[in-house]
């Protein structure tokens, strides 16, 4: 099953080519707040209810007249895996690994939805785009092994953790307003038997930088699901970004970002650099 929030905050159920609006029946009466409705599911019920859904008299929307949004656009937790690939600890040069650094967190409001834009912060700092599959945490896990991770999985979706190559910590450069696209959906886990065997790729501009299969990961997805949850308590609608394969590259202002994943979905968002300045002219510079 594939969930999505559209037109302002709607939660649908893809069926085919359109979307049926499942609000009521899932997230229930009221509002869900700022963390959205289907983040009020998640936290309501377990994936396992998703199959019992009577859809006759829905009020549908066809896909294309839908505006998607993320579909989790105030998660708790944004939890980050540092060079979970070999290709990319080799492009980069790094003499460590995920094995070495463990995970960081990126700010919740650093989220974004389909068809969005990528903000570039500096004129003068490259900014990169790195493709990843997103874990959408479905049970609270603590020190769960990595035989019963998947059980603590609601699902899946695409992930961009977009990344200024600059001094600042990992969580700093990570951080900026919408350098978090999310989406266009979350697949349930019963339809992804395995997701350390899907297929991932990354066109910027039309171009290919980026493709993979997540069986290449140095911490597989129950490994870093298990690794997580002994650092922190992992709740329904935590995301976990599980690493970018070799392939980052600049962005520049005009280009589009495709990020798409084998059971996943497909991923589209814009860049705009408009509004950069330079990197010396950030706040709260000082001099040395």
């Amino acid at each position: 099953m594939r969930l999505a929030l559209f037109n302002k905050g709607r939660l649908g159920l893809i069926d085919g080519d359109d979307l049926v609006d499942v609000t009521e029946q899932l997230a229930g009466p009221g509002n869900p707040g700022p963390a959205g409705a289907l983040q009020q599911y998640i936290e309501a019920t377990a994936r396992d209810d998703a199959g019992h859904l009577d859809l006759t008299g829905r009020p549908r929307v066809p896909l294309t007249e839908a505006d998607l949004e993320a579909p989790l656009p105030r998660p708790g937790k944004i939890i980050g895996a540092p060079v979970n690939y070999l290709d990319h600890k080799a492009e980069m040069e790094y003499t460590t690994s995920i094995a070495d650094l463990g995970v960081f967190l990126k700010a919740n409001s650093s989220v974004i939805g389909p068809d969005q834009d990528i903000l570039l912060p500096y004129t003068d700092k490259r900014t990169d785009q790195e493709g990843e599959l997103g874990v959408v945490i479905g049970r609270t896990a603590s020190h769960v092994s990595a035989d019963d991770a998947l059980d603590h999985v609601f699902g899946y979706t695409c992930v961009l953790d977009i990344t200024v190559r600059s001094g600042e910590d990992r969580s700093t450069r990570k951080s900026f307003d919408t350098f978090t696209p999310i989406g266009p959906w979350i697949v349930t886990a019963d339809e992804v038997p395995d997701p350390d065997s899907l297929d991932l790729r990354c066109d910027v501009g039309g171009v290919t930088r980026q493709e993979t299969n997540t069986a290449d990961l140095i911490f597989g997805v129950r490994e870093l699901i298990a690794y997580t949850s002994s650092v922190m308590t992992l709740h329904p609608g935590d995301v976990i970004a599980t690493g970018t394969p070799a392939g980052v590259g600049p962005l520049g202002h005009g280009d589009r970002v495709v990020l798409e994943i084998e059971r996943v979905g497909r991923l589209e968002v814009g860049v705009d650099g408009s509004r950069a300045v330079p990197y010396e002219q950030r706040p709260g510079r000082r001099a040395r």
